[in-house]
């Protein structure tokens, strides 16, 4: 393996994936610090986990070497996360109005099913 490619897979499989879970921490002391009633915590880590996971793959299709993490990563796409997704919408639709994180849960679970798919088709159609 040549020097660059160290590098890449670091970027790829450990850095961005260390990016999101501290970014999720971050935004979950923000929420407690606004003492948000009933906050969607649980959610929220779901749609971390899929949207990075989507860009994992994306970077994996893009840049690296296709393996069977990546099709485990792509399979829950494509059949766990639309579940996901969807029982995240139907807890938010609810609750959108108590705070702007409730309202983001619920767009960005609406929003999956228009980025996923369009995404997928382009990188298969790359492939």
């Amino acid at each position: 393996m040549t020097v660059t490619e160290i590098i890449l897979a670091l970027l790829i499989h450990i850095l961005i994936p260390l990016v999101g879970l501290l970014s999720y921490f971050r935004l979950i002391k923000k929420i407690k610090i606004e003492k948000i009633k009933n906050p969607p915590t649980i959610d929220l880590f779901f749609i971390f986990s899929t949207y990075g996971g989507l860009l994992l793959v994306t970077l994996t299709t893009l840049f690296w070497k296709w393996s069977g993490m990546a099709s485990l990563g792509f399979f829950y796409l494509i059949l766990i996360a639309p579940i996901i997704m969807g029982i995240i919408i139907y807890r938010n639709h609810k609750n959108k109005d108590i705070s702007k994180y409730h309202l983001w849960s619920y767009n960005v679970g609406l929003l999956y099913f228009l980025i996923a798919p369009l995404l997928l088709l382009i990188l298969v159609a790359i492939e």
